[in-house]
């Protein structure tokens, strides 16, 4: 078989051939979890809500579907508290107008196909380093501030919280349904013989993904670090755009919120074609793109409009995030390593077990964070 050698009379991955093993073991978890999504979709033919779906009773769609949107609005609460910021604060609306006016400018962001809708994100997530990169220019940090910057600290219930929903933030189980269907339609059918090439490509496309993504994180805790470490109100997002003005320059605060923006604008996006994503797959339906904006809309402005703190609900709507995860890496970890449906392809056994070992962390962690919270 391509891809294995004997040993012990057993067939086991060969790593000078088969893509699915890590060189040294170094890739992220985020990594390998996308890039398990995006095999799914190659290998299968099918995203992982249609897979789903096959496994599960009517009523259990009906229930699984459910969780599934509630990682929707969630993620529109979220993005469109931080574009309603974002405008507050380079305009000087109130937080309803901003996002009223948020949530029209994903209404036409909304009206695009596949290839254009991943354009339109990208250019929007490139956005978001140039003020960070330019802060840390104008401030270049010392090395024990980006140690304390970097180096991961608990401080009580507060930083578990905060954990927890960096987790979700990071993760996003609604990217992991996303990612299966993407990789399926923007390939369609890939030939047997090319699938090992067509899987190593896709490796490399979510490495270097991964690896931007990883690198503007690294850049805004540093110069969260460097800059906003025991800076009074820098908790919140308007105190860190203040401070950021302040310490450094009024352009990384301007570059800052326009960032906010842009992440805002890319993420809403992506949500809402998850939601569409996991509708499909699950229950067969389609709704117009219209609907599924206002249903996942109104949550967010309502919030605002309650006065509810919007950076603690932007935090508690990534909590949600992160404990909606394992609904989306059980099935995920399950499909990938079922020979049945994956054949040659199925994961190694090593990966399966850190894939197993990372949702078991993930849990017990949001259990600790429900009975700490109790």
């Amino acid at each position: 078989m391509p891809g294995t050698r004997r040993k012990c009379g057993r067939a086991i991955p060969d790593r000078r051939t088969d893509p699915r093993i890590i060189p040294g073991g170094r890739q992220g978890v985020i990594f390998e979890v996308q890039y398990l999504s995006a095999k799914i979709g190659l290998v299968t033919g099918q995203s992982l809500p249609e897979i789903v779906r096959d496994h599960l009773s009517r009523n259990a769609r009906i229930v699984y579907w459910l969780q599934a949107e509630l990682v929707a609005v969630a993620t529109d609460i979220a993005e469109v508290l931080g574009g309603a910021i974002a405008l507050g604060l380079l305009f000087g609306l109130s937080l309803i107008v901003g996002g009223i006016i948020t949530g029209l400018l994903l209404f036409i962001h909304g009206q695009r196909g596949q290839k254009v809708f991943e354009r339109i994100a990208i250019g929007l997530m490139l956005v978001i380093p140039i003020g960070f990169i330019v802060g840390l220019v104008l401030r270049p940090p010392r090395p024990a501030l980006m140690w304390h910057g970097i180096v991961p600290m608990f401080g009580g219930e507060t930083s578990i919280l905060l954990a927890t929903g960096i987790i979700g933030a990071t993760v996003m189980p609604h990217v992991i349904y996303l990612h299966s269907a993407l990789a399926r339609d923007r390939h369609g059918k890939v030939a047997p013989g090319k699938m090992r090439g067509m899987l190593a490509a896709t490796r490399l496309d979510v490495g270097i993904a991964m690896l931007i993504a990883g690198g503007i994180n690294i850049v805004m805790l540093v110069l969260a670090a460097s800059a906003l470490r025991g800076v009074p109100g820098s908790s919140t997002l308007a105190g860190a755009y203040t401070a950021l003005g302040h310490v450094i320059s009024p352009m990384v605060g301007t570059l800052f919120a326009i960032g906010l923006l842009a992440s805002g604008l890319a993420a809403t996006s992506v949500g809402c074609l998850a939601g569409s994503v996991v509708m499909g797959g699950l229950l067969r339906r389609r709704v117009p793109v219209f609907v599924r904006r206002l249903v996942t809309l109104v949550p967010a402005l309502v919030i605002i409009g309650v006065g509810i703190d919007p950076t603690r609900a932007l935090v508690l709507s990534q909590v949600v995030l992160s404990f909606t995860i394992p609904f989306a890496i059980i099935p995920l970890v399950k499909v990938s390593s079922s020979r049945k449906l994956m054949g040659t392809f199925v994961n190694a056994a090593y990966t399966t077990a850190i894939a197993w070992t990372v949702t078991g962390a993930i849990v017990g962690l949001n259990l600790f964070l429900l009975v700490r919270t109790i």
